[in-house]
């Protein structure tokens, strides 16, 4: 006789006046916005030497749809072809005080039946004060977070796991690690988190500048572009990845949160036609719910320069991009 399943538990609804808004005490936005500290950076190595080794089943990925740091970890999943080796489940899109939940629009938690972030986050260090973010990547064998850090879960994922992964997917190979690292820590400063520092700024100055060195790496990559089909040539790197999730959420929420540029992604041609390229893949696709990016960035948003006027923009993602026969 089989035990019966168990039915799945969710946590309440949203409660803003119970509970008040995220935010106090957890993430330091007084000046500028500045991004909380990861505390767990555990690694996983192929031969276990880091004390996390890869092995099949044992990780779980915590995300959500609305990140897009997290969003990274599910695309480089789907991409190396982990979906039976590393889980994944998804935090609802909203939250109070209390951080992210698990409720019934994005499932439970299928792990350990957590109805809130937190207590994973409690697991791994009792009373924990920080902020509580995802993706969050958990250890089935020691009941913890190995690691809460988006660039390294990624690395991890896409090195590690070699044994159980495609292996014709290089992301990260060995004689580009030195350009890849240059490019991603370029994307960071000036895309990535440059979409929040133009939100957070506190000073007409800051604005501007910020405003205009995004763009202007925006013009310089839609350049890059223009001859290559991805950013090292004809094969999807890591640096791909970390781009692009900014562009999928950038008309949608960025840049109407932000008001950052009165050009939207369609107004960079390469570029536009590159993040259709990608999105085309299933394992961006699958991986993307634009719906859920208009909640993106809503409380960061600071008050004091005089912003220009952006509308969010709906896009045809699935039109044919042309790309396919671009080389390196």
């Amino acid at each position: 006789m089989t035990a019966p399943s168990r039915s799945p538990v969710y946590a309440p609804p949203v409660d803003i006046e119970t509970h008040g808004p995220y935010g106090p005490g957890r993430i330091d936005t007084a000046s500028g916005f500045n991004r909380p500290r990861y505390p767990f950076q555990g690694r996983i190595t192929a031969d276990g030497s880091s004390g996390f080794p890869a092995e099949p089943g044992r990780y779980h990925l915590y995300v959500g749809w609305f990140c897009p740091w997290a969003q990274r970890t599910a695309i480089v999943r789907s991409l190396k072809g982990l979906d039976g080796a590393v889980s994944l489940s998804y935090v609802d899109d909203e939250r109070d005080a209390r951080g992210w939940a698990f409720r019934e629009r994005r499932g439970a938690d299928p792990v350990n039946g957590f109805l809130f972030l937190q207590q994973a986050y409690d697991a791994t260090e009792p009373g924990y004060p920080g902020h509580l973010s995802v993706p969050v990547l958990w250890d089935r064998a020691t009941g913890k977070i190995v690691s809460n850090n988006f660039p390294d879960i990624t690395i991890d994922l896409g090195t590690q796991f070699e044994e159980w992964g495609d292996p014709a997917v290089r992301l990260y190979p060995e004689d580009l690690r030195p350009q890849i690292d240059s490019l991603n820590d370029e994307i960071y400063r000036k895309v990535n988190n440059g979409t929040y520092r133009v939100a957070g700024a506190t000073t007409q100055e800051d604005y501007d500048e910020l405003r205009h060195t995004l763009i202007a790496t925006l013009d310089d990559l839609d350049a890059r572009l223009a001859d290559r089909r991805f950013l090292f040539g004809d094969h999807i790197t890591e640096s791909d990845v970390r781009l692009w999730v900014t562009l999928a959420r950038f008309d949608l929420g960025y840049n109407p949160l932000g008001k950052i540029s009165e050009r939207p992604l369609t107004g960079f041609p390469h570029l536009w036609a590159y993040a259709r390229d990608l999105y085309q893949h299933d394992a961006f696709r699958t991986t993307t719910d634009f719906g859920s990016f208009r909640f993106t960035g809503a409380s960061f948003l600071n008050d004091g320069p005089a912003r220009i006027e952006v509308e969010p923009r709906e896009a045809d993602w699935e039109a044919p991009h042309g790309r396919e026969n671009l080389g390196g």
